[in-house]
């Protein structure tokens, strides 16, 4: 490939200080997917896989100043949003990209850590709704996401469809319903594009437990829309490679327990 024309890719989210989610995964699925990463940093989160022990947000002026620098420096085919942390931030970061229309933006809400400790403050979801989903060329919600904007339970595929639907429809973008955590025998997730159905299935993989497969996944996604995949091609390349990075983890035992962690 030409250098000048290397392929960059953005993410717009917290930092992880084990290096498993947030930023650090983002910019390592970039790379594996050879993609330029670059990175505007919304909070710094102290935690290890299985428990958050604080977090602390960047000023919104800061975040902004970040993303402005970095569009105007390099030529930026997909940008990626994870942990946006509370309002002021997330209605910061939507107002500006609401202005500079990025045609890639992959919003994957983050709302609470596999952990199940919270991440996003509660009143920035409405920002979400109103003003972020919106501009996405998709949005990536798991299943307690989905649950958490939706209101009703999600217990089955048929359900995943329902819910893909009207997000889809409510929202008025593509949007990834993602099932890793369904009980079933393959980890399937639901697209809807606002005018089909596509599902995405591989093995489910047993007593693996990693954080950041969501980030990975969404990271994935903007890094094949960099490449100028369309979006079914880039969520299906992403799903593999996801899928191998859980499959080919690596683990570590301290303390007597064992951690787990994606292998990009």
């Amino acid at each position: 490939m030409n250098r000048s024309s290397f392929p960059v890719a953005l993410t717009i989210a917290g930092s992880d200080s084990s290096g498993g989610a947030g930023i650090q995964a983002d910019l390592k699925t970039f790379a594996a997917r050879g993609v330029y990463g670059l990175c505007a940093v919304t909070c710094i989160v102290a935690e290890t896989p299985g428990k958050v022990s604080g977090s602390e947000a960047t000023r919104p002026e800061m975040v902004r100043k970040q993303i402005d620098l970095l569009l105007k420096g390099f030529p930026v085919g997909a940008i990626k949003t994870g942990l946006l942390c509370n309002k002021q931030i997330t209605a910061t970061v939507a107002g500006f990209l609401r202005k500079n229309k990025p045609a890639n933006l992959v919003v994957d809400p983050v709302m609470i850590a596999t952990s199940g400790d919270p991440l996003l403050e509660p009143d920035a979801i409405t920002v979400y709704e109103r003003e972020l989903f919106p501009l996405g060329r998709v949005i990536t919600p798991n299943l307690d996401e989905a649950v958490r904007l939706l209101g009703s339970a999600i217990n089955d595929i048929a359900d995943m469809r329902a819910a893909a639907r009207e997000l889809a429809r409510k929202y008025g973008t593509a949007v990834l319903l993602k099932g890793g955590h369904l009980p079933a025998a393959r980890a399937t997730d639901v697209l809807n594009d606002g005018s089909e159905l596509r599902e995405f299935s591989s093995a489910f993989i047993p007593n693996v437990q990693t954080h950041g497969t969501g980030c990975t996944y969404s990271a994935a996604i903007a890094a094949e829309l960099a490449c100028g995949l369309p979006l079914g091609r880039a969520i299906a390349r992403a799903k593999r490679y996801v899928t191998a990075a859980i499959r080919d983890h690596f683990s570590w035992t301290t303390n007597g327990r064992t951690v787990h962690a994606l292998k990009h």
